[in-house]
């Protein structure tokens, strides 16, 4: 598929030497999941034989990466804040 295709002569000759096909994939299966297209579809999509395969494909960026993160950060704070008393119990202190 490589020689049909010259992919390494168009590659060299845009510049992304170091860009492989199956960089493509990963990168174009990626966008389908963050679209939200389940993960039993990608595997049909990219001929994979499991879903596993499939979601060894998959590669979110580190803005969603760094997302989820803070959300976890943040739900974890609201978990640790002290929580205040019932105004009725405070008052009968």
């Amino acid at each position: 598929m490589r020689d049909a295709t010259h992919w390494d002569d168009v590659a060299t000759k845009l510049g992304y030497e170091h860009l492989r096909r199956h960089d493509l994939r990963r990168t174009g299966l990626t966008r389908f999941a963050d679209a939200g297209v389940q993960v039993h579809v990608l595997r049909k999509i990219a001929g994979n034989g499991s879903l596993t395969t499939a979601q060894k494909h998959l590669r979110p960026d580190v803005h969603k990466i760094n997302a989820v993160g803070a959300a976890l950060s943040a739900y974890l704070s609201a978990l640790r804040a002290p929580r205040s008393l019932p105004s009725a119990i405070a008052a009968a202190r």
